[in-house]
């Protein structure tokens, strides 16, 4: 009943309504967006291309598929999706850590922050001509048997079909902003929710209708579902589950009074480097199939196969390496422990400096060894089960990888971003008198 009041005091806060109704009406230009057949398209060879892709590129499909939104396989307009803008966006939070230039801008406020925000503007606009010409070439190269793609054909075609792609990827990242700024949450992260979670529906009814034809069992589908309700709420607690280390203010004068030193926490959260990871790992494992596409390269296609044990090895490995480097670039303990030493904080029972950052480090690699054996798990999950009931895996894919991390974060963030405003307005969150949805310890 509580949570129901709470929903009921969502729509009394004017503010809250139109920010959830203005998100909900650009996810409904999105998804037009992801029908809207590019320019040049023969709309008859669409589902033909599918097919073949779903063949030839295997894993790689299904990953474009899903940070598209399906509309990689409907040669839509916004086919490119969200993905060149978040390219930019992680190579510039790589660039403002190791170019003194660009962290000193970062350091500026939110005045720094704009001008990093418009490098990663103007970075994505070269990475969409990058991406949009090497998507038309393969169109180009991995024609369906007995029927072409293109309605015409020559260079223009291909110029015409990189500025569609280009514009409809520059416009989906305009979208992202308006969500960010006007809306609810981070509007990149939601629009990649909404292609994972557009795709559900269909899955369950491919599961559903290989139930009726006896390919799988219904018993089957059914432990699917509740490994599936498992998977999320095991997400759920890591991705909130944190280390807090007690930290210690020291005493400082007020005039004439001595303030006492406030006490308070470092939270440290279990899973630090989030989805990314899993996204890096696997991009690193689809790598070869791209390079394969590339005349001359074809052998590179079955460097790595999925199943094999050098696959999964390899996989384990740079999910366990990405984890750690992706903590510790962002977390780096000296940069903490200075930071403490500088802010007169202090570790009680640890000196500061060296054996602070020297205590934090040890806690770093313990919470992200059970972080990443986290992720190692999730990842790996349908893999597990698509070995078991003997179901391809973009049919039991929703159980784990970078889509439930992504899918878990993103409610996560919503449900805190609404409960910050009913508090603000006085009215009790989803967790009662709290306050607040917190980590775990």
């Amino acid at each position: 009943m509580r949570i129901l009041e709470s929903f009921r005091n969502v729509f009394k806060i004017r503010e809250l309504t139109n920010r959830i109704l203005f998100t909900l009406g650009i996810l409904v230009v999105f998804r037009i967006g992801s029908h809207l057949t590019l320019p040049g398209v023969n709309p008859e060879s669409i589902q033909k291309f599918r097919d073949d892709m779903e063949g030839s590129l295997g894993s790689l499909f299904h990953i474009m598929q899903l940070f598209s939104g399906q509309a990689w396989a409907n040669l839509a307009l916004f086919a490119l999706g969200i993905m060149p803008y978040i390219t930019a966006s992680i190579i510039m939070q790589l660039m403002t850590k190791v170019s003194p230039n660009l962290e000193a801008i970062a350091k500026e406020g939110p005045s720094g922050q704009r001008k990093i925000a418009n490098y990663t503007r103007y970075l994505t606009v070269p990475i969409c001509i990058i991406q949009a010409w090497f998507a038309v070439s393969q169109l180009k190269a991995l024609q369906p048997a007995g029927q072409s793609i293109f309605l015409w054909s020559g260079f223009w075609v291909s110029v015409e079909m990189v500025l569609a792609l280009t514009a409809g990827a520059l416009f989906v990242m305009w979208l992202g902003e308006q969500i960010t700024e006007h809306g609810l949450g981070n509007g990149a992260s939601i629009l990649i929710m909404a292609g994972i979670i557009a795709r559900m529906p269909q899955i369950w009814a491919d599961l559903f209708t290989k139930a009726k034809r006896q390919d799988v069992r219904m018993d089957s589908v059914v432990l699917m579902g509740l490994l599936y309700l498992a998977a999320v709420a095991a997400t759920v607690l890591i991705t909130q589950a944190q280390r807090r280390i007690p930290i210690q203010h020291a005493k400082h004068f007020k005039g004439r009074r001595v303030m006492q030193g406030q006490r308070n926490y470092l939270p440290l959260r279990v899973n630090t480097a989030g989805v990314m990871p899993v996204i890096f790992a696997s991009s690193l494992l689809v790598l070869p199939s791209v390079l394969g596409l590339v005349p001359g390269l074809g052998f590179l296609k079955g460097f790595v196969m999925r199943g094999d044990f050098s696959y999964t090895l390899f996989y384990v490995s740079m999910i366990f390496f990405f984890s750690y480097f992706w903590t510790y670039l962002f977390f780096p303990p000296h940069e903490l422990a200075n930071n403490l030493k500088e802010y007169g904080s202090f570790v009680p029972g640890i000196r500061p400096g060296d054996n602070t950052a020297a205590y934090l480090n040890g806690i770093l690699s313990r919470i992200t060894l059970a972080g990443a054996t986290f992720l190692t798990i999730i990842a790996l999950l349908p893999d597990m089960i698509s070995a078991w009931v003997h179901l391809d895996r973009y049919l039991v894919a929703f159980l784990g990888g970078t889509g439930i991390l992504i899918v878990v974060g993103v409610c996560l963030d919503i449900a805190q971003k609404i409960e910050s405003h009913l508090l603000m307005h006085h009215y009790e969150g989803f967790v009662g008198g709290s306050g607040s949805i917190r980590g775990r310890r």
